[in-house]
């Protein structure tokens, strides 16, 4: 099970987050978000557990619970939603304010 951890400490690495729920079973990976371009996390990050049950176990006693300072928030990682984007910039714009 994927799970979402949010409200995290600038100051949380993979290794906290992955520490706090092994307590609850088996971790197969713990992620921190990061910001491609500048490095800082972005204040969220994912585990994966492959039990369901200690994976809820996990999310029922860890949500709202204090992690370095601060009262993460988790739940069930709901999967990306498609955007429906499918290219990058302005379609029929020629960039001297008239359309085609």
């Amino acid at each position: 099970m994927n799970i979402y951890v949010g409200n995290l400490s600038y100051e949380a690495t993979d290794a906290t987050i992955r520490e706090a729920f092994e307590s609850f079973g088996e971790v197969t990976s713990a992620k921190v978000i990061k910001d491609k371009y500048t490095g800082q996390s972005r204040g969220f990050g994912f585990v994966e557990m492959p039990a369901p049950a200690q994976a809820q176990a996990a999310i029922k006693s860890l949500n709202g619970k204090d992690l370095l300072g601060k009262p993460i928030s988790v739940n069930e990682a709901r999967p990306r939603a498609d955007q429906g984007k499918t290219g990058g910039g302005r379609m029929g714009y020629s960039g001297r304010g008239k359309r085609y």
